[in-house]
């Protein structure tokens, strides 16, 4: 039996048996309603108990005014029962992270007060030093006695505490536990007192996080060396030191029913169109999931074509770059826990471009652009090319050259096709492998790799010399792709385009050109063609394929439909005595600019 049993095991590895030491499966334990049961029957009591006591706050304060009904929440005025709620929402006493400090308020005579706060989340100095030092030693409020109560007695104020006694910077009253819970996961403190249906929350936060350093992805050599940290808060800041103005707003938006993260929304009001930052509250507010733990995440959620090959929105790393796209009218999305941020709309010029353009000279950011959409073609074409001379169309090749191709591959018993698709994968899992080891000897380790295999590869005669050399190019000219999830796009364009290559020569290389290029027409974000202004044709712009003088270009990029179009005078450079007039500047038809 032993042994039927063991194969029995071996054929469902999910059954489990009792031998084991521990599994997963279901062994004849108590069914999972009957284990659960139990935490929601608690977690439906603490709803109950939150429900009855805001309906009693609502007929007590019926009577009072509207002022009165706002502040009617969930709490009630005895301070254990609050405690008690708190904790099993907490899931205490298991949960060790929920600090409470009971503590006597100096008042005559003491009020009972708690305070409460999350372990690693906050600043425990403000807290000794602005919190519980204030309310423990120094509040003798005998000289804010009401008028109704007793000589040398105070009576308990909420807007005394807050006024006099509590110095933090942001201090807000809280009605709900729902906020409440909100404010001691986002790292602020809580004060709960006795016979007070209102709770205090103060901002102590300081969450761990690592100081602002250099992009690693988006390096330049003229430009700003700040990037993005995970704490979006920072990223803000980042964002506003570079755009001083006060119609800058930042909405805060929250995503995930368990992780709760926060999104800061940032548009110029003004200039950005609100029916773009409406658009995105509306799509951000309509996520429906436990966990977006990230900017990547969050992407995917919200962008018109998740499973295009092209990115819908832009993501940078670098808070110079998120301003500039601002002031153009986009929208940036800074959440919580990512380095990034997201900007929208996008199109198909604007991820081949990067932020050192703007600091070169315009000649030769112009050039450093075409050089990019040469490597882009040289990419998607020059595999597809090859494999279409080689094995159908020997004729658009000279003689010589085409002696020495089959020269070359005299000797190697692999079809070119197949080589080709050998050497391409090769070069992925070693692009990928460089990735993934650590960052120390991750380079090197690629470049050797790459040397050995291929040296390799040739005197086994395995691989001709010429696919070496083009796979190498290909690969080389890949890098030159400046967006990292643009790059995974094209690549895999190569592959899409060497199989019409494959079968149908150069006719299959044009159809599937073609389809791409439709597709790509298709695509949308937020609302914006992909490849605008040049399909569809809209003004003229000198900022898409190539790069104009930053001088002359007056205007916004109209994709984004900004409310103020033009974001600098025809004039510039006012004491340029060469400098030519307006009527000869809108004669030339060079007046439109912009990121396109």
């Amino acid at each position: 039996m032993k042994r039927w049993q063991w194969l029995k095991d071996l054929l469902d590895p999910a059954a489990g048996s009792a031998g084991q030491l521990f599994t997963l499966g279901d062994r004849g334990d108590k069914p999972a309603v009957e284990t659960t049961g139990p935490t929601l029957l608690a977690d439906a009591q603490v709803r109950a108990e939150g429900l009855l006591t805001h309906i009693d706050n609502l007929l007590e304060a019926k009577d009072q005014g509207a002022k009165a009904l706002e502040k009617a929440g969930d709490l009630s005025a005895n301070l254990d029962e609050n405690l008690e709620r708190l904790k099993k929402i907490f899931r205490m006493p298991a949960n060790k992270d929920l600090i409470i400090r009971e503590l006597q308020i100096a008042t005559q005579p003491p009020t009972r007060a708690v305070v409460c706060f999350m372990e690693g989340l906050t600043d425990k100095i403000v807290i000794n030093e602005h919190i519980l030092q204030p309310l423990m030693l120094l509040a003798h409020l005998d000289h804010h006695v009401d008028g109704e109560g007793e000589a040398g007695r105070t009576q308990f104020s909420i807007d005394t505490l807050i006024q006099r006694l509590l110095p933090g910077h942001q201090t807000t009253e809280k009605y709900d536990m729902a906020a409440i819970a909100e404010s001691l996961l986002a790292g602020d403190t809580v004060l709960f007192f006795e016979n007070v249906s209102t709770a205090v929350s103060v901002e102590t936060k300081a969450p761990p996080g690592r100081s602002v350093g250099e992009p690693k992805v988006e390096q330049v050599v003229q430009g700003a060396q700040d990037a993005f940290v995970e704490a979006w808060r920072v990223n803000v800041a980042l964002v506003r030191r570079r755009l001083k103005d006060p119609r800058v707003v930042t909405e805060i938006l929250t995503v995930g029913r368990v992780s709760k993260n926060y999104v800061g929304m940032m548009y110029i009001d003004g200039i950005a169109n609100p029916k773009l930052i409406e658009e995105a509250r509306r799509r951000i507010e309509a996520i429906d999931v436990d966990v977006v733990n990230g900017a990547g995440v969050l992407e995917q959620y919200i962008e018109d074509s998740p499973s295009s090959m092209l990115p819908g929105l832009l993501t940078t790393e670098r808070p110079d770059r998120t301003a500039a796209y601002l002031s153009e009218g986009n929208v940036a999305l800074l959440a919580d826990n990512a380095p990034t941020a997201l900007i929208l709309p996008v199109t198909f010029w604007g991820l081949l471009q990067t932020a050192e353009d703007y600091a070169l000279r315009w000649p030769f950011g112009a050039f450093i652009r075409y050089i990019r959409f040469a490597a882009l073609l040289i990419t998607v074409l020059v595999p597809a090319l090859y494999i279409a001379v080689v094995n159908y169309h020997h004729e658009m090749i000279p003689t010589e050259l085409m002696l020495f191709v089959a020269s070359s591959r005299e000797n190697v018993p692999l079809p070119a096709l197949l080589e080709l698709i050998l050497m391409d994968l090769t070069f992925e899992l070693i692009r990928e492998s460089g990735t993934r080891i650590p960052s120390l000897i991750g380079p090197t380790v690629g470049l050797v790799a790459s040397l050995v295999l291929g040296q390799a590869a040739v005197e086994a005669k395995l691989i001709s010399p010429l696919m070496v050399l083009i796979v190498a190019v290909t690969g080389l000219a890949s890098f030159a792709i400046p967006h990292y999830v643009t790059s995974y796009g094209i690549r895999a364009w190569r592959f899409l385009v060497l199989a019409g290559a494959a079968v149908m020569g150069f006719y299959g290389l044009a159809a599937v050109l073609f389809l791409m290029v439709v597709y790509v027409s298709g695509l949308r974000s937020f609302g914006v063609p992909f490849l605008t202004p040049l399909a569809p044709m809209r003004t003229r712009s000198a900022d898409a394929t190539g790069r104009g003088p930053l001088y002359r270009m007056e205007m916004r990029p109209s994709y984004a439909r900004p409310l103020d179009k033009q974001r600098q005078q025809e004039i510039v450079r006012t004491w340029d005595p060469l400098a030519p007039e307006p009527e000869e500047r809108a004669g030339s038809g060079t007046k439109k600019g912009g990121k396109s």
